[in-house]
């Protein structure tokens, strides 16, 4: 998916200053909200994006989250995201809901499905595009993305599929489209340890989860009520444990099931820039891309079958990108 507000945030995403604080059981959870976004026009579909925010850029490497729906695509809250470009990154593709056709430069022609992960790594560049399908009646889902480590941030384009088998754990179906959680693990190529996972939570049901203690977590709550290790989440609430911790426990204190999607990965240590649909390592990345981007440079390559014009970049801001850092923890 495309960042495409007309005056994207410029962000300089610092290297962790709480990497490594031990934490015990009664580990603090620190609650983020969500900020509403139009994806196009004043029809568009409108999403609420919790990473990054100022309060925090990253977990793990996970740098973008987008969670939208459910939309009824009758209304004209369809999803049509036309040709652009991506570098420095991955993107990670979840429905809960509806259809979405994907188009790259690589020539991939897939569909995007409940339960079923696209991946596609940009790297150096690569373009696609985004649109609901005929079939979709509720569009629903996240969108997120990962920052690419310096070493392979200029990596070749790639696009995987997979879809995970769901487990039960206590209360719990947990699908693993990233990483190894409650004994499964994905077989999903990433560039950086990474967990990401979907928990379906019953009715009342409590289950504690081990993780990694050198991993720092983030549970966005699609819906219901769940309490994350002690803290109350509301649905769009995006809740962040650091380091150090070895469990965690969720429980739905909802009438009905809850959907929570789990993000995880140690501490990204480098200093990256993104703006737009760009990660780079300098404003002087960020210049380059935009421009390869608006000559139609190869570095992209062209999305073929979308039924219109790719998308144009925004005007870049009149100022070197400025540094914006997660806050230390006090």
């Amino acid at each position: 998916m495309s960042n495409v507000e007309t005056e994207p945030v410029e962000l300089k995403c610092g290297a962790r200053t709480d990497a490594g604080e031990p934490t015990g059981p009664a580990s603090r959870v620190d609650v983020l909200g969500a900020r509403d976004v139009p994806l196009g026009g004043p029809r568009a579909m409108r999403v609420r994006r919790t990473l990054p925010q100022r309060a925090r850029t990253l977990i793990g490497a996970w740098c973008f989250a987008d969670h939208y729906g459910p939309v009824e695509v009758a209304t004209g809250h369809s999803m049509d995201v036309a040709p652009h470009p991506h570098t420095g990154l991955q993107t990670v593709s979840w429905l809960f809901s509806g259809e979405i056709e994907h188009r790259d430069s690589l020539g991939t022609h897939a569909l995007i499905r409940p339960g079923e992960m696209n991946l596609m790594t940009g790297g150096h560049g690569i373009a696609h595009s985004e649109v609901s399908t005929p079939a979709t009646t509720v569009l629903h889902g996240v969108q997120l993305w990962v920052a690419l480590p310096g070493e392979h941030r200029s990596t070749e384009r790639d696009f995987q599929h997979h879809v995970p088998e769901p487990v039960r754990v206590d209360g719990a179906e947990i699908r693993v489209f990233l990483g190894e959680l409650a004994g499964t693990a994905s077989p999903v190529r990433t560039f950086t340890p990474l967990l990401g996972a979907e928990i379906v939570l019953e009715p009342g049901a409590s289950v504690a989860l081990t993780v990694d203690t050198a991993f720092e977590h983030g549970l966005l709550v699609d819906s219901g009520d769940v309490r994350l290790s002690g803290t109350l989440l509301r649905p769009a609430e995006l809740g962040y444990v650091p380091t150090g911790t070895a469990a965690l426990t969720l429980v739905n204190e909802s009438q009905d099931p809850a959907r929570t999607v789990l993000l995880g990965g140690p501490p990204f240590e480098e200093e990256i820039i993104m703006w737009w649909n760009f990660i780079g390592r300098s404003h002087e990345d960020i210049v380059r891309a935009r421009a390869d981007w608006e000559a139609s440079s190869d570095r992209f390559g062209q999305v073929e079958g979308y039924p219109g014009s790719r998308l144009p970049a925004p005007a870049l801001p009149n100022a070197v990108l400025t540094p914006r850092r997660n806050p230390p923890r006090g």
